[in-house]
């Protein structure tokens, strides 16, 4: 079978361009957060803004601190996709899974790879960068 180098190199950089996708950086996460967050949580992500029923909006820099100096990938991808709600302390936070769906992109969640729609590992991303001790 004969091949055009073409024909050969179309393929090789469609095959290219199926590798493995990369964890975004905190930057993609940022503009995401500015656009959908700080309305409640401020635009240094420190929180403290009255919402719905007399809540206060939390400090997310400090959400490593709240854990024992770790950041909690999987219970933070949950309450902003929408999984974490139900409990009194979290009715305030809308559910914004149906807003962050896009490709797939591996993150190590409890040591496990978990594919994750780029736009909620990019805010995961942005949240676990701004954390202080």
């Amino acid at each position: 079978m004969k091949f055009a180098f073409g024909a050969t190199v179309s393929v090789l950089l469609a095959l290219a361009a199926c590798g493995p996708a990369e964890m975004p950086e905190p930057g993609e996460g940022e503009t995401l957060f500015v656009e959908n967050c700080t309305a409640c949580h401020g635009y240094r992500g420190t929180g403290g803004n009255a919402l719905i029923g007399g809540q206060v909006a939390p400090d997310l820099t400090q959400i490593s601190a709240r854990n024992d100096g770790s950041f909690p990938r999987a219970r933070v991808m949950s309450q902003i996709d929408g999984y974490g709600h139900g409990r009194v302390s979290q009715e305030a936070m809308p559910e914004f899974g149906t807003l962050l769906q896009g490709d797939l992109v591996p993150v190590e969640v409890d040591g496990i790879m978990t594919p994750t729609p780029r736009p909620l590992a990019a805010l995961l991303a942005y949240l676990e960068s701004i954390q202080v001790p």
